[in-house]
């Protein structure tokens, strides 16, 4: 969608696509010829349609908690463009994919397509969940988005159970906080993961601190936990049979 721009009056731009565009744009996407369910006159109008359909029953009714997912991946975005550039932030919007070429050269995928120049146009960077795969789009020449996946636990991925061991021992709330920090995150991102308030989570991070369980350090404006060696300790013994410590390398 454009700035501003409310999904109705996106689904009507859609709709007004010219059958004929339709077709070239999904032979751009697809890199060949369109099957034989797509080669219609009436694509806009099915793809508006499909459009409605998946916003209603299937990102509306979760859009709040997905909206907080979605603003956590661009914290993480941010606090690595303060550790390693933007050139590391491209290089990890679809990894083997994308890459920052250097002198203002962007790979955005491996396909044969030669070089388009984009000087004076707007780019965008759309994170979405879940998904495993990104693309690309454009409006026009004047508009293009690249659309990535959120990494790691933020797209839902991973194990996040929680050890009833453990659970009995901190509380399956904190349990699942100190679980959740195998890998660094921000408050911004343990609260949309967990769905948690944001002062929930922030008095379970002081005990875990506090307990010599989480460490915290700064990375450019955001601040990121994680698990201390003593924290992974206790989460694998949790999680191993009987309770047993596992030997670690």
């Amino acid at each position: 969608p454009r700035e501003g721009e409310e999904f109705a009056r996106e689904v009507a731009r859609v709709r007004s696509v010219a059958p004929e565009l339709a077709r070239a744009h999904l032979r751009t996407a697809l890199a060949g010829p369109l099957p034989t369910a797509l080669d219609r006159d009436d694509l806009p109008e099915r793809a508006a349609a499909l459009l409605e359909w998946v916003w209603r029953e299937a990102v509306r009714p979760y859009w709040a908690r997905q909206r907080r997912v979605l603003e956590a991946d661009v914290v993480a975005r941010t606090a690595q463009a303060g550790r390693g550039g933007w050139a590391s932030v491209l290089d990890s919007l679809r990894p083997g994919r994308t890459r920052w070429l250097g002198q203002n050269r962007f790979q955005i995928n491996h396909h044969e397509y030669p070089p388009r120049e984009i000087s004076g146009a707007e780019m965008v960077f759309v994170p979405v969940t879940p998904q495993r795969h990104g693309w690309v789009s454009w409006d026009d020449g004047e508009r293009y988005a690249v659309v990535y996946p959120c990494a790691g636990v933020l797209a839902g991925t991973g194990d996040r159970a929680v050890p009833a061991g453990l659970g009995a021992l901190l509380g399956p709330a904190r349990a699942g906080v100190l679980v959740l920090l195998g890998s660094p995150l921000t408050t911004t991102q343990l609260t949309a993961v967990t769905g948690q308030g944001l002062g929930s989570v922030g008095r379970h991070l002081k005990v875990l601190r506090e307990a010599g369980l989480v460490t915290r350090q700064r990375a450019g404006r955001a601040v990121l936990y994680g698990r201390t060696a003593a924290g992974d300790v206790l989460v694998d013994a949790a999680a191993s049979p009987a309770g047993r410590i596992p030997s670690r390398p």
